[in-house]
């Protein structure tokens, strides 16, 4: 992956990469193309005054990365208004080298710095729609509508994408010049993540066909 144009805000002092400093990517392009590959997230805070991590779905809309979760979750209650770190990864193959230290992976990660903050009202019942395009384009209009009662139990989160950087390995194994002399096989092993057929619901009450739409849905 070529290094794009760098978008200023985005590379600050703790975002930087101090080592291996040419897999950082400082741009928009890169950040969204890790975010849409990979919609597990983890989202590192503080409650407690100690520090936890909640594993969690992300989606991107514009400049925001939004997650979603409980009303009543502790977690997203100790977000709101402060500081997290969100960080997602793709792991795309083992690399394996000569020596055993010169062994690595390829892989696509994000980490983002910013404030959490809570989305009410028209807001967040938009951006739930927008979360099931994201994940499974067509299927929200297929479904039953959200009650009243599910929006209230429901807590909608964003922080906006404006610190952090996109961090990226491909290729082979990086020997040491006098290694390329080994009789040892080097090389990658690639690792995929794919979706399998649909298994339908066993206690479904109705013959219904898998629709369409299960086509659209991309993941890796």
């Amino acid at each position: 992956m070529t290094q794009a144009t760098e978008t200023p805000e985005l590379k600050t002092n703790r975002s930087r990469l101090r080592r291996s400093h040419e897999r950082g990517h400082y741009d928009h392009e890169a950040i969204d193309a890790v975010l849409a590959a990979m919609p597990m997230a983890h989202i590192a805070y503080e409650i407690e005054g100690a520090p936890s991590v909640l594993p969690t779905l992300q989606w991107r809309e514009g400049d925001y990365v939004y997650w979603h979760g409980s009303a009543a979750s502790r977690a997203l209650r100790a977000m709101d208004g402060k500081q997290v770190c969100l960080s997602v990864s793709c792991l795309d193959g083992y690399v394996l080298a000569r020596s055993a230290m010169h062994h690595s992976v390829n892989f696509r990660s994000v980490m983002l710095f910013g404030t959490a903050e809570r989305v009410h009202g028209d807001h967040a019942a938009k951006s739930l729609e927008r979360m099931f395009d994201a994940l499974f384009p067509g299927r929200w209009e297929t479904l039953r509508p959200m009650n009243d009662q599910e929006f209230k139990a429901t807590a909608v989160m964003r922080m906006p994408i404006t610190e952090g950087a996109a961090k990226i390995r491909t290729g082979g194994p990086n020997d040491d010049e006098e290694d390329y002399d080994l009789p040892i096989w080097a090389g990658v092993l690639p690792i995929t993540m794919r979706l399998h057929p649909p298994v339908d619901d066993p206690n479904a009450r109705f013959d219904v066909p898998q629709p369409a739409h299960l086509g659209e849905v991309k993941i890796g």
